[in-house]
């Protein structure tokens, strides 16, 4: 039998690190929702699917709890164990099928468990298991993770994954090797569109979908769009699975992704408005919206708050700045474009928040100071809420949770940071301020290596860059163009350390992820 069940097996999965995965964005969202969030005296995490286990292993070595987690794959087993074995983190990942993992006995009850995206490419075998293992395996309060690929917003991109992925099967061979059956496939689809195949005729969105495949990671598409198994489902389809396992809907894991202000006109408002809270309003929302991914939070008996209770349950969150604010334009990015945001409002809030050195600060703290008590506790909590979900604002750990796990978080990152010397897998570096990952590009991170070896000038960093790059034959791109001198590469590398140097450090130094 194959053990793959489906699923792509022959191509190394991407080491990406997914922000809503940690623990303290799922629980701020659900206190922004309403929903008491789970009780984490004894934290217990299971991932299932983690790929390359950068998500897991940020998590387990940023936050106090223990990590569980199942890959089939055993080419993704080994790499999520040496980054745990790094890190010291408290964690047991295998490459157990989701069928194994649900038949073992000796599992606690979890806190938290979380899919991102495995939904879209498993078959209805394993969909039914991973339900089995939630229902099985989640504490009663306990919350969900759950992203997927989505109607209506699939609907005319599905047959042109269809003919791609039939044209990498059927011309395509193994020797050939599935990076460049994938080139082929999709220089295929361009033919279609170039003799004006009627389907890009009356969906003249795809070839513009199409242009995008093209520039993506092909170890990305490989398994987004490659794999035996790849199944869209509506919002309905996917609540009626999940409630064999006693959950129900709780929010959208994005804050932002909660305002309908930010996200549909004020006639689609007042329409939604129409409506009760649950199936439809949701599916409804997904068709205003075009929706093509959503990332979900489900929870099983997760108590209503009541606004009090919501409040003071807030009020005792810590958050802290995650990105530079010092070019803060007053604008995110929503579904309806980029939303101005009223600087009388936000300039006082991003002040307070880099006072005192930009250390953490009690939700109910802030709302105290003078200038934001003026805003009322409504207005404050959903401009945090907004910074939030625009990844300049994250909760952050307590002092005693820091300290705990401050030591493993500085060995996992000393390995990326050594690891970068080579490639640039990974581009995320573990805090234990907020108990999750700070992107760091591969550039910055062989900068901060520079600097810890004693190094102390940007020119000095951009150098010592150049010289491992050199060696390796590598170039820098800039702006679609390949820098080809000596000369060039060092420039860009210098410019690139300065902005680390007067933009990033102070901030990446509050954060601890570098010293």
């Amino acid at each position: 039998m194959d053990w793959t069940s489906g699923y792509r097996a022959d191509i190394d999965y991407t080491y990406g690190y997914y922000r809503e995965l940690a623990p303290g964005l799922i629980d701020f969202g659900l206190l922004m929702a309403g929903y008491e969030p789970p009780q984490r005296s004894s934290m217990n995490y299971l991932e299932l699917g983690y790929g390359q286990g950068v998500s897991a292993n940020i998590q387990a070595a940023a936050c106090v709890g223990e990590f569980w987690g199942a890959d089939f794959n055993p080419v993704h087993a080994n790499h999520a164990g040496q980054l745990a074995r790094i890190s010291g983190a408290p964690t047991h990942f295998s490459d157990e099928s989701f069928a194994e993992m649900l038949a073992r006995d000796d599992l606690p009850q979890m806190d938290y468990i979380v899919l991102h995206g495995i939904w879209s490419w498993v078959s209805d075998e394993n969909r039914q298991v991973i339900v089995d293992t939630i229902r099985k395996r989640l504490k009663v309060g306990g919350a969900v993770y759950f992203s997927y690929n989505t109607f209506p917003g699939w609907t005319t991109a599905m047959p042109l994954r269809h003919i791609m992925s039939v044209h990498a099967q059927s011309v395509g061979s193994d020797a050939q090797g599935m990076v460049s059956r994938i080139n082929d496939a999709i220089a295929f689809g361009n033919k279609l569109a170039e003799v004006n195949a009627r389907y890009f005729q009356h969906n003249p969105l795809a070839k513009g979908r199409l242009d995008a495949i093209a520039g993506q990671d092909r170890n990305y598409l490989a398994h987004e769009y490659f794999n035996e198994i790849w199944t869209p489902m509506y919002f309905s389809e996917v609540n009626d699975w999940l409630s064999q396992a006693k959950l129900s809907y709780a929010t959208a894991a994005n804050p932002i992704d909660q305002m309908d202000a930010f996200n549909l006109t004020p006639q689609q408002r007042e329409m939604m408005n129409s409506l009760p809270a649950g199936v439809l309003r949701e599916t409804v929302r997904d068709y205003m919206l075009n929706t093509q991914f959503r990332r979900d939070l489900f929870t099983r008996g997760a108590r209503r708050l009541s606004a009090l209770e919501r409040v003071e349950l807030l009020n005792e969150k810590r958050v802290v700045l995650s990105a530079p604010t010092a070019k803060f334009n007053y604008e995110v990015d929503s579904q309806l474009g980029k939303m101005g945001l009223r600087k009388e409002v936000y300039e006082p809030i991003i002040e307070a928040l880099n006072a005192d050195k930009g250390a953490p600060k009690r939700i109910g703290d802030l709302a105290d100071k003078p200038k934001l008590a003026e805003l009322g506790a409504g207005s404050l909590i959903e401009a945090l809420a907004v910074l939030t979900g625009a990844g300049y604002l994250h909760p952050a750990q307590s002092d005693a949770e820091i300290a705990a796990v401050a030591p493993r978080c500085k060995k996992l990152n000393e390995h990326f940071i050594e690891r970068a010397r080579i490639g640039g897998d990974i581009t995320v570096l573990a805090s234990p301020v907020i108990g999750a990952g700070v992107t760091v590009g591969r550039f910055e991170q062989m900068f901060l290596g520079a600097r810890a070896r004693g190094l102390k000038t940007p020119a000095d960093w951009a150098k010592d860059a150049w010289d491992i790059l050199s060696k390796q034959n590598q170039l820098i791109i800039k702006n679609g163009e390949v820098l080809r001198t000596p000369e060039g590469n060092l420039e860009e590398l210098t410019a690139q350390a300065k902005t680390l140097a007067d933009e990033r450090l102070t901030l990446l130094q509050r954060l601890q992820v570098a010293s």
